[in-house]
């Protein structure tokens, strides 16, 4: 039987790119995988067949030949593209075409380490540290030492893992690429090799001090700048504080994440300060001023114009919180907290029963709302 076109076996136009070569194949792999057509028999066929055609297109020489004398560019020996078809050899090619596919789809979740040899030195862990600081510090900004539980190199080894700081040796079993491959029917299986647990190396003479892991757990102090204006949920990164890595293998980094504790006289938004303050009922209907307190510890007064009402806010420029970036600094609005007095003497009641007579009319959020109530109830009788 004749063979078939390879771009029509993979489902592509011909002059396709290497991208569009690579997905045709993809989607052929996965479409007709023999895993999911038990009930069809021509699935392995077909399977090999594609595999056939992308270890021809998806090489530039074999696929410039392909395109110009089509399958009689491989025949009699010429190239030997057609791996699946032609002299026994289809499973061992289909293994180095899957491959691709299978680095391009799962290569995330192996560390990216496949082809290239295997682990010398894997890369320790980055680790978190929850800080929690209060609203002065985030303000001001501060020096903070922090003990921080970590992976050290070993002093005994020096971080090699080996007695004496010894060089490890090439791993017998795998002969340094940290994997190993399996034949399992016509797939190609490749897993961490079992005798290096996927490093590439081994060691002889294990440091009695590490095991060989070339770290060891200890407390470290470090000493962190925290920058004026940090809020919760900002990220302090130090690069190569983290964990270290397995036989002196790089530092991780560490992450501090900053948490400021809420204030027991300002509430923080963004770069702004808000502060509530109570107020006499005489101070704001007559007008005043009132000190107030700022988050740098000093003092501001604010005058209270006259007739001020509950809920007022007044501002006071640059009293906020610093910004991070930059040398510009937020607000701080004074809220007023109008307060009703209570113990009253009987004079004090008898005072405030006369100016309530006398300021019926002087009360202009209740004139206008009792307007509203009186106008809704006359529109409810009609």
């Amino acid at each position: 039987m004749a063979k078939r076109d390879y771009y029509d076996v993979l489902g592509i136009a011909k002059g396709a790119s290497a991208d569009e070569i690579k997905k045709g194949y993809r989607k052929k792999a996965r479409e007709l995988h023999p895993d999911h057509n038990s009930d069809n028999p021509k699935a392995e066929d077909q399977f090999k067949e594609a595999n056939e055609a992308y270890e021809v297109l998806k090489d530039g020489d074999k696929k410039a030949a392909y395109d110009r004398y089509g399958h009689a560019a491989f025949e009699g020996g010429m190239g030997g593209g057609g791996g699946g078809r032609q002299g026994g050899g289809g499973q061992g090619d289909f293994g180095s075409a899957f491959s691709d596919v299978f680095d391009d789809l799962f290569g995330d979740f192996m560390g990216g380490q496949r082809g290239g040899g295997g682990r010398r030195a894997a890369r320790g862990a980055d680790l978190r540290y929850n800080l929690r600081i209060s609203l002065e510090d985030a303000f001001a900004g501060m020096q903070k030492t922090i003990n921080v539980p970590t992976a050290l190199a070993c002093d005994g080894c020096e971080g090699t893992g080996a007695e004496g700081g010894a060089e490890p040796s090439t791993c017998p079993t795998c002969s340094g690429m940290g994997k190993v491959r399996a034949q399992q029917g016509f797939f190609t299986v490749e897993r961490s090799c079992p005798t290096c647990s996927g490093m590439g190396q081994i060691i002889n003479n294990p440091c009695k001090s590490c095991s060989g892991a070339g770290r060891v757990e200890k407390d470290r102090s470090l000493s962190v700048n925290i920058p004026a204006g940090v809020e919760t949920g900002t990220r302090i990164r130090l690069s190569g504080e983290g964990e270290a890595g397995m036989r002196g293998g790089p530092s991780g980094d560490l992450y501090i994440f900053i948490e400021v504790s809420d204030h027991k006289l300002f509430e923080r938004d963004g770069l702004s300060l808000f502060c509530r303050v109570p107020v006499s009922m005489s101070t704001a209907a007559l007008g005043g001023s009132i000190e107030v307190p700022t988050i740098d510890g000093g003092r501001g007064r604010v005058q209270i114009p006259a007739g001020s009402q509950a809920g007022r806010q007044m501002r006071l420029r640059g009293k906020g919180m610093p910004a991070i970036r930059g040398n510009n600094s937020g607000d701080m609005f004074i809220e007023m907290a109008v307060e009703t007095p209570v113990n009253l003497t009987a004079r004090q009641k008898e005072l405030l029963k006369e100016f309530d007579e006398l300021s019926s009319e002087n009360n202009p959020e209740s004139s206008s709302f009792f307007s509203s109530v009186k106008s809704f109830w006359d529109a409810m009788k009609s």
